[in-house]
């Protein structure tokens, strides 16, 4: 038994190299992360990693997690840090939903039973099937050519996926995906991801406006029967992100047909225990599955590598290097991405040496 003796919590202020991070919703500086490490009597440290993208992108901000951190770290003191599910199973007796506050926590565990063990979290979660990544890069919501240069950019560094923000204007909006298509390539994919942002109608429209153009569609609109309504009209695959909150979730659009590809971020299903399930089940009835997160740097990118390489090559989907989006990192261990690829850290667990002095004091430590 690997009894867990003491918790941590930590805020860390991580700002975009790049300045800001725009979607249809809004936008955001940086990410505002929740840092945790959970002790055990056997010597081992665990860590996990949150960041809400903002208030404006989904249900989950900042200042609630450490909130709902603090008020839940107390109840797991003494469980058994080498069996996580058991660990989720008494967050979710103490705290009733509230997903993302219970994710840095779920994450941890698992890291913490994975160094015990000795070996990657991959192997953890049903086996190494890969030893890097394909990445994805986001392209805002700019003007046509800069548009178009950013995707160069991109493509010369070796990415192969790009993802154009739309959710605006649909002919400005068709305009960027099209442009972005004419400097990108008839070989790299191109998603046109509008968070949730049109009605179905707005949507259907942008559909026409994007004529032929090879691309996939993803999150048109906010709900799950809006985004089935644009399905019906839609000709392109649809991939379906910010609808995917839960395992029920996932069900229903898999029944109504909606999606052909599903993105699963850690904070906003709860953490690795529900993220797993969510994959395999998603994997299994042949979906596309994108194992990523709303935000974090190296501890959660680490994180999001292990249950990507996690997950059978014909069913996986790009993920994202957020540790490279960020200029405050947290951990060492994760390799440079190259060609568009990122490698797995080698070390147990999650792989990543924590650079805990670079957190400052906890907000919150248990007992």
């Amino acid at each position: 038994m690997s009894a867990i003796t003491a918790i941590r919590a930590y805020r860390q202020w991580q700002p975009f190299a790049e300045g800001t991070y725009a979607t249809s919703a809004g936008s955001a500086a940086g990410f505002d992360a929740v840092v945790v490490a959970i002790d055990t009597e056997q010597g081992i440290t665990g860590w996990g990693e949150m960041a809400p993208l903002g208030s404006f992108y989904s249900e989950a901000f900042a200042a609630g997690a450490r909130a709902g951190v603090a008020e839940l770290a107390p109840h797991l003191i003494g469980c058994d840090a080498g069996q996580p599910r058991a660990v989720a199973a008494r967050m979710a007796a103490a705290m009733h939903g509230q997903p993302y506050v219970k994710s840095a926590l779920d994450m941890a565990c698992w890291d913490a039973a994975a160094r015990e063990q000795g070996r990657p979290l991959c192997e953890a979660l049903g086996g190494r099937l890969g030893d890097a990544a394909e990445l994805y890069r986001s392209i805002p919501p700019l003007p046509p050519k800069q548009a178009a240069a950013a995707g160069r950019r991109h493509v010369a560094a070796g990415y192969r996926r790009l993802q154009v923000k739309v959710g605006g204007d649909v002919h400005r909006d068709a305009e960027r995906l099209l442009a972005v298509r004419d400097a990108a390539g008839p070989a790299v994919q191109l998603v046109a991801d509008a968070n949730g942002g049109w009605s179905s109608a707005a949507a259907i429209r942008f559909l026409r406006a994007a004529g032929e153009t090879e691309y996939a569609l993803e999150q048109p609109c906010r709900s799950l029967e809006e985004c089935a309504a644009v399905r019906a009209r839609c000709s392109v695959p649809m991939l379906l992100d910010e609808s995917i909150v839960s395992l029920h979730a996932l069900l229903t659009a898999w029944k109504a047909g909606t999606a052909d590809g599903v993105t699963i971020k850690l904070s906003r299903v709860g953490g690795v225990t529900p993220a797993v399930t969510m994959r395999d089940v998603a994997a299994e009835l042949g979906l596309e599955v994108t194992v990523e997160d709303t935000g974090g740097a190296s501890i959660d990118t680490a994180a999001m590598l292990h249950l990507s390489l996690s997950t059978p090559a014909d069913r996986r989907g790009p993920t994202v290097d957020f540790n490279t989006w960020v200029t405050a990192d947290n951990a060492t261990g994760i390799p440079a991405p190259a060609g568009g690829r990122l490698a797995l850290p080698e070390a147990p667990g999650l792989g990543v040496a924590v650079l805990e002095e670079r957190l400052g004091e906890p907000f919150f430590r248990a007992p």
